[in-house]
């Protein structure tokens, strides 16, 4: 090769890496490109694991991820409270609970539950509440960009008051931007976390836009609404063919509102590389109890549902791959 042509091949490699090193720099960890999630190593990530509700059990929490992981989930959606529903998981906490994930070789998916069912649990708060949180705590959060996804608000939209979500969320996404938070963002859908007016769906090109980072991704949670393979299908698909990133960040087999096809939630996933959390590990209440995975917190009392998530086919065991950071 002569001098010219090295230097031609130097030059021209330059500039298609450009794009590149000004991404990572843009992006310190997680990031979003092409509606696909990528560790800060730049290998596709996808998610697989379970909720777990740190803010109700903290005490539990350190052994629940050493469990699951040992399942073989590698990401856990750890539910915090800005101190209206339960105790307030400060700055020293939610620090703690990353370097919980971290030992455990697990991402973290950290969500505010405070605002489940805003507009219709008297207790619950808004987003713009959760968005004030997370600017609160930043101290904790900074830095842990390739470990932790930050889902600003779990469930914050019923089905009364979802046609204000596109534009509560746009303004939720910059306030985090404009406060220094670099992570990839998630945003949970209106309607129970459902979608079921689609408003998600419909808006999510111009949520993502508004992201000066576009670092965002859309959460959809699927009970009753997923009873069929066509509606999880369906629904997924938009997301892929815009080249939007999504994923289902809770799922169970059954809920109030109905029979939920899991089967179908996770052969799609798999199929289409998109990530999954299934609700929940353990300690839900009331008339959910029946979606524990794991009985009184034992990873050897697994439920039905917990062998089916972890061991059944598309299952967690048999499709988790740990984040390329930890290797």
């Amino acid at each position: 090769m002569s001098m010219r042509t090295a230097v031609a091949a130097t030059s021209l490699m330059a500039v298609l890496l450009a794009p590149l090193v000004a991404g990572h720099r843009l992006h310190p960890g997680f990031h979003v490109e092409q509606g696909r999630l990528y560790d800060a190593a730049g290998h596709e990530f996808v998610m697989r694991g379970v909720g777990v509700n740190h803010a109700a059990y903290p005490e539990k929490t350190a052994q629940v991820l050493s469990d699951v992981k040992a399942l073989g989930a590698n990401t856990v959606r750890v539910e915090l409270s800005t101190g209206v529903t339960a105790r307030r998981n400060d700055v020293a906490d939610v620090a703690h609970v990353i370097g919980l994930c971290r030992r455990n070789r697990l991402i973290c998916v950290l969500v505010v539950s405070d605002t489940t069912g805003w507009g219709y649990r008297p207790a619950a708060i808004p987003q713009a509440r959760a968005v004030d949180y997370w600017i609160s705590i930043r101290r904790a959060l900074k830095g842990q960009e390739r470990y932790a996804i930050l889902d600003v608000a779990n469930e914050p939209y019923v089905l009364d008051n979802f046609r204000t979500w596109p534009a509560d969320t746009t303004d939720s996404i910059r306030r985090l931007r404009r406060a220094g938070l670099r992570h990839t963002l998630m945003v949970d859908a209106p309607d129970w976390g459902q979608d079921l007016s689609f408003t998600m769906r419909d808006h999510a090109a111009e949520v993502f836009a508004a992201d000066p980072q576009h670092n965002t991704m859309f959460s959809i949670h699927m009970y009753g609404a997923f009873c069929r393979t066509t509606n999880a299908h369906a629904y997924l698909n938009h997301y892929l063919w815009a080249r939007l990133p999504v994923a289902v960040t809770e799922f169970s087999y059954t809920h109030q509102d109905g029979d939920v096809d899991e089967d179908a939630i996770m052969s799609e996933t798999q199929k289409d590389a998109i990530g999954y959390l299934a609700w929940s590990w353990s300690g839900n209440t009331g008339d959910v109890a029946n979606l524990d995975m794991a009985r009184q917190f034992n990873p050897a009392a697994l439920t039905w549902w917990g062998r089916r998530a972890f061991d059944g086919p598309d299952g967690i065991r048999q499709t988790s791959h740990e984040a390329t950071i930890y290797r």
